[in-house]
């Protein structure tokens, strides 16, 4: 019987032509879908989100995302003509392998020979723009077709280079009716009409900076040009300069030989004070160029460095530019922004803060912040000093943390150390009328937005809802008690929530770490502009990356903030319709997940993006994972503020309702 297959076919020219061009056909749909990271992507199909209800769904034509776009396709045709080119011939036989020898790099120093030290700092020219100033056009049209026609947003003069709205604005400072108690350190907002419509400039010189670890030991001058500390403080070894540098050995003005050797002393003092493990969150109040903070990160303790922008205005400067967690704020008149039982150990070396004043009631503000079983340690003149003043002092200290039922554990040298009661027992058997009195019932302690401190001691949690945690680092992954007091709309537990988010944001910092290279760019000082629980600090802890993250929780929403000290991250509530307590240029790397197509419902997208502006890093990245409709907006935006943006699609591909706006920052210079 004869085959209907007609084998001599198969061996003819035409055949083969038709392989090929299924080959071809094949590759150019292979190439089209996954086009590699870095280039434009080739869509070939999409779905209008909006259709036209009153148009017949069959006849409905979609508008390609590729219109309007330029892609070289001779070089795709180059590609294809590579491939259908016959294999070339097996390689040879490998080489024997080399000896153990190691091959160095360096550059060639003054004299001629290769040296392995050298200096990173100058930027490259390619990220370095001339700006012109231009004016702004607002956008225009129905609320149905919007046009934008930003034009640019002109540089800030030169003298605005170090500009925190809030705190420098001193037309409202002027304008307070009392500064006695430190509410001219305090957030004074401009008003609408008033804010910064400009790109604050870098000053003169300004360097690519020294990377981590080697800037926690030094950092370029010419990026924050202020002697005043190394006048001030350089005979305490805070800080000195050297040539175009500026060095940090490592002390403090109640730790001269170096922070090294006074957290030692503390442990030995207190062997429950287990850095790493038990003691992982800490609070370093007045905390100079932040090196306490610095010493303890080697240790496994992150530490929020905070201070008050006052005749020392720049040791947070100093801080955020060592790669340091820092910000800005004073114990004046308001609650400081964080929640409730945050830190497991708050720590004060000579921080200037007058603790029995008004009822001790910036004493109070640490008992909120300080958790269950946390400690308070203090290095001051009235723990060591025998002056009359000075002892009064000290035992109007001791009379307070008594009626505050703390426990005094050890003085021993400079530093006194107490320990917060682990649960209400002893606020509930004081005398009565002892004060300072428990707070109400009704007061929130982790209400703290623009809200006065109170001379009262916040009561601690009970039942499922206190703030028992692990420790480090199993707390990082733990649900924590606390969790069950959040605010949140859910059709799902809330542990179920916790996790899913932790396993979200570890599976896209992961593909992050492989596609897009981020062990390989610099990603220190890291902002998460709507925090959740944490997931996405937690993933990179997770990956192993060397940053540090400072989370924010806007006001917008539901307040998480207790969870995320709970894990053992730090953070922050913030309302992003006002700027932030930072100077400008001290982050690297600024991630801002669905949360502008939530805050332009309050505010001005434009302002929120210049003040992200204003506190990046030149050579800085943006992440803004939002929806696509408004991704045009941003887009506009953020070329009016000279970031070079690129739209990626996210993990759900090209037909889902999110984007990923990627945008660098470049040097600007007019």
């Amino acid at each position: 019987m004869k085959s209907p297959i007609n084998v001599d076919f198969l061996k003819t020219t035409n055949a083969l032509k038709i392989v090929v061009f299924f080959f071809i056909t094949f590759t150019f749909f292979y190439l089209g879908k996954h086009w590699s990271d870095g280039y434009q992507q080739l869509i070939f199909f999409t779905q209008n989100s909006d259709p036209d209800p009153n148009q017949n769904p069959n006849s409905a034509v979609s508008i390609s995302p590729n219109f309007n776009k330029n892609f070289n396709i001779s070089t795709l045709i180059d590609q294809e003509k590579t491939l259908t080119q016959p294999p070339p011939p097996s390689p040879p036989p490998p080489s024997p392998p080399p000896s153990d020898s190691v091959e160095k790099f360096g550059i060639v120093n003054e004299n001629g020979t290769m040296s392995e030290e050298f200096e990173i700092g100058s930027f490259d020219p390619a990220m370095v723009d001339d700006w012109v100033n231009e004016t702004q056009v607002e956008k225009e049209g129905s609320e149905s077709v919007t046009k934008f026609a930003i034009k640019k947003f002109g540089l800030c003069s030169r003298g605005m280079s170090e500009y925190i709205p809030c705190l420098d604005n001193v037309e409202a400072i002027k304008k307070l009716p009392s500064t006695e108690k430190g509410e001219r350190f305090e957030r004074h907002c401009p008003e609408d009409g008033k804010k910064l419509n400009c790109l604050v400039p870098a000053p003169k010189g300004y360097r690519a900076p020294i990377p981590w670890p080697k800037s926690r030991d030094e950092v370029w001058f010419s990026n924050v040009p202020h002697t005043r500390l190394v006048e001030d403080k350089g005979g305490q070894n805070w800080i000195s300069r050297d040539k175009d540098k500026f060095k940090f050995p490592g002390g403090g003005t109640q730790f001269i030989h170096g922070a090294d050797e006074y957290l030692d002393h503390i442990s030995k003092m207190i062997p429950e004070i287990t850095f790493g493990r038990h003691i992982r969150v800490a609070l370093d109040v007045g905390c100079g160029v932040a090196s306490f903070g610095a010493y303890l990160l080697q240790r496994n303790v992150i530490t929020m460095s905070v201070a008050p922008k006052d005749v020392h205005e720049n040791q947070i400067q100093f801080a955020l530019e060592r790669g340091v967690p820092a910000m800005v704020a004073a114990f004046a008149t308001r609650r400081l922004l964080y929640p409730s039982q945050a830190f497991d150990l708050i720590h004060c070396s000579r921080c200037r803060i007058n603790w029995t004043r008004d009822d001790g009631i910036l004493l109070l503000e640490v008992n909120r912040m300080l958790r269950a079983g946390g400690y308070f340690v203090w290095a001051a003149q009235p723990v060591y000093k025998h002056e009359e003043a000075l002892e009064e002092q000290w035992e109007e200290m001791l009379n307070l943390t008594t009626r505050l039922c703390w426990k005094f554990l050890k003085k021993d040298g400079y530093i006194a150390v107490w320990q917060k009661p682990f649960d209400n027992s002893c606020y509930l058997n004081r005398e009565a009328g002892t004060k300072p009195p428990l707070c109400d019932p009704s007061d929130d302690p982790d209400n703290v937005w623009y809200v006065d401190l109170k001379a009262c001691i916040s009561e601690l949690p009970k039942n499922e809802y206190e703030a028992n945690i692990t420790d480090w680092p199993a707390r990082l992954q733990t649900p924590p008690n606390r969790l069950q007091s959040i605010k949140v709309d859910a059709f799902i537990s809330r542990k179920e929530l916790f996790k899913a988010e932790s396993k979200y944001w570890n599976e896209i910092i992961e593909a992050y770490v492989r596609a897009l290279h981020w062990k390989k760019i610099r990603l220190r000082n890291v902002m998460d502009m709507r925090a959740g629980f944490g997931g996405f600090a937690a993933a990179m802890i997770t990956q192993k990356l060397d940053s540090w993250v400072m989370n924010v929780v806007p006001v917008s929403g539901p307040n998480t903030l207790p969870v995320i000290y709970d894990r053992g991250l730090i953070g922050v509530m913030h309302d992003w319709c006002e700027p932030f307590d930072t100077y400008p240029r001290t982050y690297d790397f600024l991630h801002a997940a669905y949360l502008l197509s939530v805050e332009r419902k309050r505010c001005n997208v434009s302002s929120i993006m210049v003040e992200m502006d204003r506190i990046l890093r030149p050579g800085g990245r943006v992440y803004i994972r939002d929806s696509l409709a408004i991704m045009d907006e941003l887009q506009e935006i953020a070329k009016a503020i000279g970031w070079h943006a690129s739209l990626r699609d996210t993990a759900e591909g090209p037909h889902a309702s999110y984007r990923v706006l990627v945008c660098d920052k470049h040097l600007l210079r007019a």
